[in-house]
């Protein structure tokens, strides 16, 4: 698993990418991981979806600034 630096900088990244199809991006991953049965790679990007959240505000709380 990486660093919460590392998870952070990942949803970052993603979001700066793909904008407000990042959460369609990181269903992709996740679909692609799961078929190849990589447990590791999905919760990797479990966790960068939940970061994607927070920054845009989808999580029920407020965007961070």
């Amino acid at each position: 698993m990486l660093s919460e630096w590392e998870l952070w900088a990942c949803a970052n990244q993603v979001l700066t990418t793909h904008g407000d199809k990042a959460p369609l991006h990181v269903a992709e991953q996740i679909g692609a991981l799961a078929l190849a049965g990589d447990e590791a790679g999905i919760q990797t990007w479990q966790a960068i979806a939940r970061r994607i959240a927070q920054l845009t505000g989808k999580d029920g709380d407020t965007p961070l600034q």
